[in-house]
């Protein structure tokens, strides 16, 4: 009685490991019965092992490493370039702040002698003004 009457939560294992069936064909509108229903036929889709590559395979092989290889290559050649225009770009930097600081000084020179040249001839109006 007990081996009939199996509970539902004695069999969750077996149903969850059950694959599910495949569909069923129905039988072929010609009605040929007989025909046996044949799987697709592609030896180039099968995998087979210690397989020697074909010339195709081995030319995309070979156009994927010369892309490798020519990107590796562009990179290079973009760092250095980039290496290049820094080293102008902080040596032209250097150079206008020298033309600026020089600007400076001139200007700090010519101020000085424009105050210089001031204070002399004040010097000599009030010079002018105490020997009246």
């Amino acid at each position: 009685m007990s081996v009939a009457k199996r509970s539902v939560a004695d069999r969750p294992a077996e149903i969850k490991t059950q694959a599910p069936e495949p569909a069923v064909k129905g039988a072929n509108v010609s009605g040929r019965g007989w025909k046996v229903d044949k799987g697709q036929f592609r030896v180039g889709s099968r995998q087979v092992k210690n397989k020697k590559l074909t010339s195709w395979e081995l030319k995309k092989e070979k156009m994927l490493e010369d892309k490798q290889f020519k990107l590796k290559l562009k990179e290079l050649k973009d760092e250095k370039n980039q290496a290049h225009k820094d080293k102008i770009q902080a040596l032209k930097e250097r150079r206008e702040k020298k033309e600026e600081q020089e600007r400076y000084e001139r200007l700090a020179v010519k101020m000085h002698a424009k105050r210089v040249d001031r204070l002399r001839r004040r010097e000599k109006r009030n010079k002018a003004l105490k020997e009246r």
